[in-house]
């Protein structure tokens, strides 16, 4: 869909925040200003989930047209801590992430200096010598590997068509790295960059660590390191004054707390661990980031690539970045070989069957819900957004469990999805 560290899924690093106490003055749980009826019922939603579902805590937020109509933020940060919710509480916002490298990417596109269709090799030497695995017997440990029929481009990094997967996704690249011939993702640290393609690049769509090699590919190309292009290229433009890969030791009391799933149903908060420096800046999933934040991004998007007076990207490069880029391929259905970080069988909310660049599509309208043609995401703590270009509307909405797609958030997530647009909760879908 990337410190301290557990498990590292979705190519970024999975961190379990150190919660002390919240900073001074805490907004209120929910939103100040009476909003629209929809807005209640949003909030009915999320309330609802808190003090009957057992949820520990959300914030979510949206945007319609030229103002926020909703924003809320319900339940605990820190339920060990009986700490609150609040609109700036931090989360690990995992492939969330994607999107912003996709966007970095498409800066460099513009001005010149990455071409779409160029083979990624020209930037990145180190992937001249890719190779393909063709097959691998666990057995023997015996395997067939051979040159791809065409080096991986830009584009396809961008629309997962390279043959980059994830070895928690694909069974055949499973075995590969459980063999120790490549690393694992698991591994939370960039060695896991040196696994070979599953796929010959344009046959087909399968999601992998190609944003994390996007990443490579910004700071080969700018000079910079990720966290210090993002900042000057995207963050500061956009106001984004609490997303980061490192989050500086005085907000670090503002990180939400991971809860795990158990089998009785109910969400157990895991143990925190103290936040260390990042090395590797994980392009496909290694920021945090708020609720507010997010909005920010989404609404530029929204907006053709600007916000106020700040013009991020070319209303006709934000217009490419949201055309299905797969054309007759469509999104496959993903195995989790890890149920305890991603559920089995995986769900992205909103029928998501096509891919642009950098953004999940759907071809289709939701029921109830967003329009044909929106953009989406989500990031493997069950965080989740859309952009909804023909009604205007953009939603982000937070939680910070394991594992992903879990059936009872994927339920909630609905459930909101259904309010933001008809102004009703209706039952969460069976």
């Amino acid at each position: 869909m990337n410190a301290m560290r557990t498990k590292n899924i979705f190519g970024f690093r999975v961190s379990l925040a150190l919660i002390a106490i919240l900073l001074a003055a805490t907004i209120p749980s929910l939103f100040a200003q009476k909003t629209p009826k929809s807005g209640q019922q949003i909030e009915q939603v999320l309330q609802d989930a808190v003090n009957q579902k057992g949820f520990p805590g959300i914030v979510a937020a949206v945007w319609r047209a030229d103002k926020l109509v909703y924003q809320g933020a319900v339940g605990k940060q820190d339920s060990d801590k009986n700490v609150p919710m609040s609109m700036d509480s931090i989360f690990n916002i995992a492939s969330m992430t994607k999107p912003i490298t996709s966007v970095a990417v498409m800066q460099l596109v513009e001005s010149g200096h990455v071409k779409l269709d160029e083979p990624v090799a020209s930037y990145l030497p180190e992937l001249s010598q890719l190779q393909v695995l063709e097959a691998f017997d666990s057995t023997t440990k015996q395997a067939k590997l051979r040159p791809p029929k065409t080096p991986p481009t830009v584009r396809q990094l961008l629309t997962h068509t390279s043959g980059f997967v994830y070895d928690f996704f694909d069974q055949k690249l499973h075995d590969y790295a459980a063999s120790g011939a490549v690393p694992s993702a698991a591994r939370g640290d960039d060695r896991y960059l040196k696994a070979p393609l599953m796929f010959d690049p344009g046959t087909q769509w399968e999601y992998g660590i190609n944003t994390d090699w996007l990443g490579k590919l910004v700071e080969k190309v700018s000079g910079q390191n990720l966290e210090d292009y993002f900042r000057q290229h995207i963050f500061e433009p956009l106001g984004m004054k609490d997303t980061f890969f490192n989050v500086p030791e005085e907000k670090q009391a503002r990180m939400v707390a991971t809860y795990q799933r158990q089998g009785d149903g109910s969400l157990r908060q895991l143990p925190s661990r103290p936040f260390t420096p990042v090395r590797f800046f994980s392009g496909g999933g290694g920021l945090y980031s708020t609720v507010g934040d997010y909005v920010k991004f989404m609404r530029m998007i929204l907006n053709g690539g600007k916000l106020a007076n700040a013009r991020i990207l070319k209303s006709e490069t934000v217009a490419l970045m949201a055309r299905n880029q797969l054309g007759d391929l469509s999104l496959r259905e993903l195995k989790s070989l890890a149920p305890q970080l991603a559920a089995d069988p995986i769900r992205v909310p909103g029928s998501l069957d096509k891919f642009g660049l950098g953004f999940g599509i759907n071809s289709k309208p939701v029921e109830g819900g967003r329009s044909a043609g929106s953009l989406a995401w989500a990031g493997i703590f069950n965080t989740y957004f859309w952009i909804d270009p023909s009604q205007k509307t953009c939603a982000v909405f937070m939680t910070q469990s394991l594992p992903f797609s879990d059936p009872a958030t994927i339920a909630l997530f609905e459930q909101f999805e259904r309010a933001v647009y008809t102004g009703a909760a209706s039952s969460p879908k069976k």
